[in-house]
């Protein structure tokens, strides 16, 4: 199996993940098949000079089948899918939850992946209009992917995922393997309880600065735009030091609006219910 020329199938191809990673697999070498079942979603891909094949046939001779649809239909969908697939062939799908969860349909030759983008740094060295453009990933700006891969899977096999998810996500600066288990603790945990959440708490705390507060909103953003950039650069790469008064103001932000118990955030079972949450499960399975 070359990994220069693969055979793709895009399942999902019309919603919001799906024309993202059909866009660069329709630029490749590659073969590539689109299913979709949605009228508004076909109409979208074949928007696109995409045609669309059928479920079962865009997937029996598929070295690759991308599962691009919402985490909670994925065990759903890859019931119906992991059958017709053709042997040694690769599930791979965008998000760590559902396979985290134990949704997914499995099959002994049939190797299951995860691979999800990490978006264009912040600390990205951008040279260019189409990069400055590209705050999402997947068209002008570099970005990094993880992935994870079935533990005894050859190691011909990840070269192959590898080869696609490079493609899918480019431009990609580097795919780094992880377990599935990691991948679910980076996201969540990591970049959508943590990350999304301060990023949320930006925005409220702007909105109170306007609004309750009466500070001009060019001056407020003004402020807090520029902050932000420092404050990551000063306290993620040690750039440059905080301010003996500004380490006294952090400390009473922390105590004022950070719990205490905060961290178990990263235990097994806060990890196991909020994907329960997320997936709309009573529970997850392993």
């Amino acid at each position: 199996m070359s990994a220069e020329q693969l055979t793709v199938a895009v399942v999902g191809a019309g919603g919001k993940m799906g024309m993202r990673v059909s866009a660069n697999l329709q630029k490749s070498s590659h073969k590539v098949f689109y299913s979709e079942n949605s009228p508004a979603g076909q109409e979208r891909v074949r928007a696109e000079g995409r045609e669309i094949t059928g479920t079962d046939d865009a997937v029996k001779t598929a070295d690759v089948v991308i599962l691009a649809v919402p985490d909670t239909v994925l065990g759903i969908v890859s019931e119906g899918v992991v059958p017709q697939m053709k042997s040694g062939a690769i599930l791979l799908t965008l998000d760590p939850a559902a396979a985290y969860a134990g949704l997914l349909a499995k099959r002994d030759d049939v190797v299951q992946a995860v691979a999800h983008p990490c978006h264009p740094s912040v600390f990205l060295e951008r040279t260019t209009k189409e990069e400055w453009a590209d705050t999402f990933g997947g068209q002008g700006a570099p970005q990094n992917v993880v992935s994870a891969i079935d533990e005894d899977a050859p190691g011909a096999t990840r070269d192959t995922a590898e080869a696609v998810i490079r493609t899918i996500y480019a431009p990609v600066i580097d795919v780094h393997w992880v377990t599935v288990k990691q991948l679910a603790i980076l996201e969540p945990t990591l970049v959508e309880t943590v990350a999304c959440m301060i990023g949320t708490l930006l925005n409220e705390a702007l909105h109170e600065t306007v609004h309750t507060a009466g500070v001009p909103e060019e001056a407020a953003k003004a402020m807090l735009f520029g902050h932000v950039q420092i404050a990551l650069t000063n306290a993620l790469r040690g750039s440059n030091p905080f301010s003996e008064a500004c380490e006294i103001a952090i400390q009473y932000g922390k105590d004022t609006i950070i719990k205490d118990d905060w961290k178990k955030i990263f235990d097994d079972s806060e990890l196991d219910g909020v994907i329960a949450k997320m997936l709309k499960l009573d529970t997850v399975k392993h």
